[in-house]
Parts: structure tokens; C-alpha cells; sequence
């Protein structure tokens, strides 16, 4: 039998099974792969959800209340510029200007969502942020990522800044989240980055920001953000509280999106991809779905997991707890000591290191880049 990976290890560990006890009981989704641990009087998780992965949890404590496929690998499309902004933000000043060259908007992808950047032009850093997180901008992206270091630089940064949040099933090559072989997230790390977003100010003003004025043509113009449960644009009702964040979609990714609404003192934090019924805007509606849920069971269901990274440990109480975990899951493994599972030092020093809006939208293209009949956002 192979062993596991030490990855595999802390992937179980951060959304493992919550404790039986004769008060909860866990539920079976529709399509398999949820996790959830109702107590009596839950609400049942919905049944309309197409989703292939998703994640509801607490944004602030990091509580995973409902989970399905946390850990899939899957392509995220502009959801991952959440993690671009998590990473690049704290080395760029808002306040700073920048006029863009051709070089800066070399290696565009075909296709790409863009905000309207022109070469020769002086933006402000903060302007190029709302270009990011309104419009999606592949173009915003490639300027600020220049002004980071560089294309590969800033995808090495954000490589490495997935694993010290604990997100360890996310790939990074393009730091746009422009369909690339290899590129991959989850359910799972999109949510420890809306997470990790949100408590940064200027990441939580910005994926907020339901419109803008952009710079260009002279003057400026509008923009709104392509979160339509924020926007409230394209006949999609604003969601209640809704916080933001982002959302995405590339032909191959399919439609992505992270999202965080507050009632009263609580945040709640869903991720979505890839909704597999329902056309192009159903990742919003099964979001919403999944927020409602949430918010009705806040107080009835226990953790299944938790957003927060697991730290190793040389406890021998907690490998014995691992151990124990992997016997549950695979029951042959306890013969074998569970190879694999015990967290080196060496292993753990380098994983632990208002309304709706009507507005014209002045959209800005590429001339002869765009190959498909829908851009990416």
C-alpha cells in the first residue's frame, strides 16, 4: 500500500470528520462529498447545489460548517486574483503612480477580461486595484505585477504565500488566473484567501467596491464590478450584507466565486466552482443558496474543519490523534503504522513557514485578442 504524502496529511487534518456524538449526526449530500454535522433542529443542507466543490465557514474563527470536495483540485479562474492581492497589496502603496509601457501589458492572454489600461498612461496603484477587483482586469494584473517584481517573481510569491496560509492544494503559473496546464485551487484555499483578504482593510475596501470611475479617454469611466451579488447587475438580486470578494470564469474553469455577506455580528464565507447545472450565472444563486443555509444553521451544526493551517507538532498525544484519524479512514493503515503521516521537521518548517446598478459600462479590449465569445473574468 502506498503511503500518504505529508500533504495529503495536513489536507485530512484541516477538514477532517467532526467527533461522533449521540447529538450530531452527519449528513450525505445529493451527489456525495459533503460534509456537515448537524445537530437536532439543523436545517438539511439544500439539495440544488451542481457545484462540483464548495466550502461555507466563518469568516472570522475559520469554522468549516459545510463542505463538499473540499480539497479537489480544480482550475479557479479570476478567484485566484484574490490571492494575487493577498500577496502583492502589503509591497505596493496606493498612493503611488505608475505611467504603463507596452512591456507591462506584454503576454496578455487571449480573451482576457480587461479594465482598459492604455500604454503611455499614468495610473494611480489604487485605480489598478479597482481595475482588479471590478473589472477582473487581466491588463490591471500584468501593470501591478510588473511594479511587484515581475510575472514569475509574483507567481513564485504567491506560491509561497499559499502554503504559509495552510492552502496546500493550490498551483500557481499565472498569476491572473488565465487557464494555464497546472494551474490549480480548491474550494478549500479560495476560502483561506477570502479569509486572509478580509482582514486586510484595503482588500476588504476594494472587493467591496460595487462601481467605479476609471481612469481613461481623457477623463475617466464607470466601472462595476462583476460580483453580481454585489453589482446586482444582469438581473441578479444583491445578496443581503453581501461583503464581496470575487468571482471568475474561464471555458475551462467554468464560473467560479468567492463570497462573504454579514448578519449582525457574523461573517460567512462561501466558495463555489463550477456549478454544473443552471447556465452562467447559477454560481451566484447556489452561492446565495449556500449563505442562506448558513446563516440558519450557524448555531446548529459543529466544525467539520477549519480554515485556520494546522501547525506541526511533536506531540506525541497529536500524532497518536493523527494516526488515529488515518485508522478511521483507512482501516489497513493501522498495520502499517501509517507511513507517511509523521510531520518531520524538516516537512513542517516548510509547510508552516446599494441596490441594483444601471450603468453603462465602458469596456476597453485588445484589438485581436479576444478568441472566444466570452471573456474570462
Amino acid at each position: 500500500m502506498a503511503a500518504l504524502t505529508a500533504t495529503a496529511a495536513i489536507g485530512l487534518c484541516c477538514l477532517a470528520p467532526a467527533p461522533d456524538s449521540s447529538a450530531s449526526a452527519t449528513q450525505a449530500g445529493p451527489s456525495g462529498g459533503e460534509q456537515v454535522s448537524l445537530r437536532p433542529g439543523a436545517p438539511a443542507l439544500p439539495g440544488d447545489v451542481s457545484a462540483l466543490a464548495y466550502v461555507v465557514a466563518d469568516a472570522r474563527t475559520g469554522k468549516v460548517l459545510a463542505a463538499r470536495n473540499a480539497h479537489r483540485k480544480l482550475p479557479p479562474a479570476s478567484t485566484l486574483k484574490t490571492l494575487f492581492a493577498v500577496t502583492a497589496l502589503p509591497h505596493l502603496r496606493a498612493e503611488d503612480r505608475h505611467t504603463v509601457s507596452e512591456q507591462d501589458l506584454a503576454g496578455i492572454g487571449p480573451g482576457s477580461s480587461l479594465v482598459g489600461v492604455e500604454p503611455g498612461h499614468t495610473y494611480q496603484v489604487s485605480d489598478l486595484w479597482r481595475g482588479v477587483f471590478l473589472s477582473s482586469g487581466n491588463d490591471a494584473v500584468h501593470v501591478l505585477a510588473a511594479l511587484n517584481g515581475g510575472w514569475e517573481e509574483t507567481a513564485a510569491q504567491m506560491q509561497a504565500k499559499a502554503r504559509r496560509l495552510g492552502a496546500l492544494d493550490t498551483e500557481v503559473v499565472s498569476p491572473d488566473g488565465y487557464d494555464t496546464p497546472g494551474q490549480v485551487s480548491s474550494a478549500f484555499d479560495l476560502a483561506v484567501f477570502g479569509r486572509a483578504g478580509l482582514a486586510r482593510p484595503d482588500f476588504a475596501e476594494y472587493c467591496s467596491t460595487a462601481w467605479a470611475q476609471f481612469p481613461g479617454g481623457g477623463g475617466s469611466y464607470g466601472i462595476v464590478n462583476t460580483n453580481r451579488l454585489l453589482s446586482g447587475a444582469n438581473g441578479i438580486a444583491r445578496y443581503p450584507g453581501i461583503v464581496g470578494i470575487k468571482n471568475g470564469y474561464t471555458s475551462n474553469a467554468g464560473n467560479t466565486l468567492i463570497a462573504a455577506a454579514k448578519q449582525g455580528e457574523r461573517t460567512l464565507l462561501v466558495t463555489v466552482m463550477n456549478p454544473q447545472a443552471g447556465g452562467g450565472y447559477a454560481v451566484y444563486e447556489e452561492a446565495r443558496t449556500l449563505l442562506d443555509w448558513g446563516f440558519k444553521a450557524w448555531d446548529n451544526v459543529d466544525a467539520v474543519g477549519s480554515l485556520e493551517p494546522v501547525r506541526a507538532t511533536k506531540s506525541p498525544t497529536r500524532q497518536a490523534q493523527i494516526q488515529a484519524h488515518v485508522a478511521a479512514v483507512r482501516p489497513e493503515a493501522a498495520d502499517e503504522g501509517a507511513p507517511g503521516w509523521s510531520l518531520t521537521s524538516s516537512v513542517a518548517g516548510g509547510l508552516a513557514a446599494a441596490g441594483t446598478l444601471f450603468l453603462l459600462v465602458r469596456r476597453r479590449t485588445i484589438r485581436g485578442r479576444r478568441e472566444r465569445k466570452r471573456p474570462t473574468e
